[in-house]
C-alpha cells in the first residue's frame, strides 16, 4: 500500500521522515520497550541524541540556531518519534520556542533550548484550573526588582528535568476579564532536581506516558528576577499561551496519528503471523475489515494533520482547524489502538507486545492540549461565530 503523505510531502519532508524513522527503529523502539513496562523514563544519552540531531530546535530560526523548518515537518517529525514512544515525540516540544519573549529573552535562551542544552517545563493547570485557564490562582507579586510566587501546579511534566519552568501566574488579579491579569515567568532552576528555595515537587503516578514524569510543583515564595517576566510586560500570559496552541494541536495530532500508525503496523505484522484454525488470522474477514477500517482512520488523521499544518505554514489563521485535527486524529488513535489489543487477542493484554503501551499513551491524547470536549467547543464557536 501506498504511503499517501507522499503525495503532499516535499522531498525535504520525505528526508527528514525517513531518518527519524530509522533513528527510531534503531535507538527509541528498542529503549521503549526495555524502559515502559518498568515506569522507567528514557535515558539520559537518549535526550542527549535528540538534541544532537537537532530535534529541539525544530521551529527554531536558524539565527538562534535552529533548523527553521516549518509545522509540516515538525509534525512529521513528531509523528515518526512517537510511532516509538509517545514521550520522545513529546519531549521534543521542550524546545521549540518561547512564545512572547523578548529579544533578549530569545537570544539568551533559544540557542541553548536548539541544541537541548537547557530544556523548558510548563505549568499551566492547577486543580481548579484546566480547560479554564483564566481560573488560575498561583500569584506572582511584584517586590523591587523581582516578583514572588506563591501557590501551586498541576501536571507540569518534565518539571524536574527541566532546567527552568516556563510559569504563568496572576500579576493582577483585580483584571477584567480575569485573563488579562495572567503574565509568564520563566523560573530557573537546576536541571534533574527541585533544589531551589521554595520550589518542590511531588510526581504523580500515571496509567502510561511513562518516558518522562509527571509532576505538581508547589510555589512557597519562590523570588523570580523582574527580567524574567516573559516579554517584559505583565498581562500577557494568556495570549503567549493562546500563541502556541496551533502549534501544540498540530503536534498533538501528529502524535496520535504515530501512535495509530504503530499500532496499525503491528497488527498487520501480527495478523499475518498469528495462525489459528490452520490458517493465519488475516484470512478471516473480521480481521481484514478491522485492518481496512484501522488504515482508513489512520490515512484520514494524517490527511487532516498536514493539510492544517500547511495551512498555518501559510500564515492563515487555523484555531479551528487545528481543533479539528486534534479532536479527529485522538479520537482514532484510542480507537485504532483499543483495536489493535482486540486483533493481538489475549496477548495484547501482555506487555510482551508494544500495543498496549500505544493504547494506554493514546487515551492521553483526548485529554491533554485540551479535551476533545474543549476541541468541540473551539469548533462549533467558530462555525457559529
Amino acid at each position: 500500500m501506498n504511503d499517501l503523505s507522499n503525495v503532499v510531502l516535499s522531498d525535504e519532508h520525505r528526508l527528514f521522515r525517513d531518518e527519524t524513522r530509522r533513528f527510531v527503529e534503531n535507538e527509541v523502539v528498542p529503549e521503549a520497550r526495555e524502559r515502559d513496562h518498568r515506569k522507567e523514563p528514557m535515558s539520559d544519552e537518549l535526550i542527549d541524541q535528540l538534541g544532537e540531531l537537532g530535534f529541539f530546535g525544530i521551529l527554531i530560526d536558524e539565527e538562534y540556531g535552529g533548523l527553521g523548518l516549518d509545522l509540516k515537518a515538525y509534525a512529521v517529525i513528531a509523528e515518526e518519534l512517537s510511532r516509538g514512544w509517545l514521550s520522545v515525540g513529546s519531549i521534543i516540544a521542550r524546545g521549540q520556542s518561547l512564545a512572547g519573549a523578548t529579544e533578549e529573552q530569545k537570544e539568551t535562551y533559544l540557542p541553548k533550548m536548539a541544541r537541548g542544552e537547557l530544556l523548558k517545563s510548563i505549568a499551566i493547570s492547577e486543580p481548579d484550573a484546566g480547560s479554564d485557564v483564566s481560573n488560575m490562582r498561583l500569584r506572582a507579586e511584584r517586590e523591587g526588582d523581582e516578583y514572588v510566587l506563591n501557590g501551586q501546579k498541576m501536571w507540569c511534566t518534565y518539571a524536574k528535568g527541566s532546567d527552568f519552568i516556563l510559569t504563568y501566574a496572576v500579576t493582577d488579579p483585580d483584571a477584567e476579564p480575569a485573563y488579562r491579569g495572567i503574565s509568564g515567568f520563566i523560573v530557573e532552576k537546576p536541571a534533574g532536581t527541585f533544589d531551589r528555595e521554595g520550589l518542590s515537587g511531588s510526581p504523580i503516578d500515571k496509567i502510561g506516558y511513562h518516558g518522562w514524569k509527571t509532576w505538581e510543583v508547589n510555589f512557597d515564595d519562590v523570588r523570580v528576577p523582574a527580567d524574567k517576566l516573559v516579554g517584559g510586560e505583565e498581562g500577557q500570559g494568556f495570549y503567549q499561551i493562546m500563541d502556541f496552541f496551533e502549534e501544540g494541536r498540530v503536534h498533538t495530532a501528529a502524535r496520535a496519528v504515530g501512535l495509530a500508525q504503530a499500532s496499525l503496523e503491528d497488527s498487520l505484522t501480527y495478523a499475518q503471523e498469528r495462525v489459528q484454525f490452520d490458517q493465519p488470522i488475516s484470512d478471516f474477514q473480521a480481521i481484514r475489515f478491522s485492518l481496512a477500517e484501522m488504515a482508513t482512520k489512520v490515512e484520514a488523521a494524517r490527511a487532516l494533520t498536514l493539510l492544517v499544518a500547511d495551512a498555518v505554514d501559510e500564515g492563515e489563521r487555523a484555531s479551528a482547524e487545528a481543533a479539528m485535527a486534534k479532536l479527529f486524529a485522538s479520537e482514532i488513535a484510542e480507537e485504532v489502538t483499543s483495536e489493535g489489543i482486540q486483533i493481538h487477542g489475549g496477548y495484547g493484554y501482555t506487555t510482551e507486545f508494544d500495543v498496549e503501551r500505544y493504547w494506554r499513551d493514546a487515551r492521553l491524547t483526548r485529554i491533554f492540549e485540551g479535551t476533545s470536549e474543549i476541541q468541540k467547543k473551539i469548533i462549533a464557536d467558530d462555525l457559529l461565530s
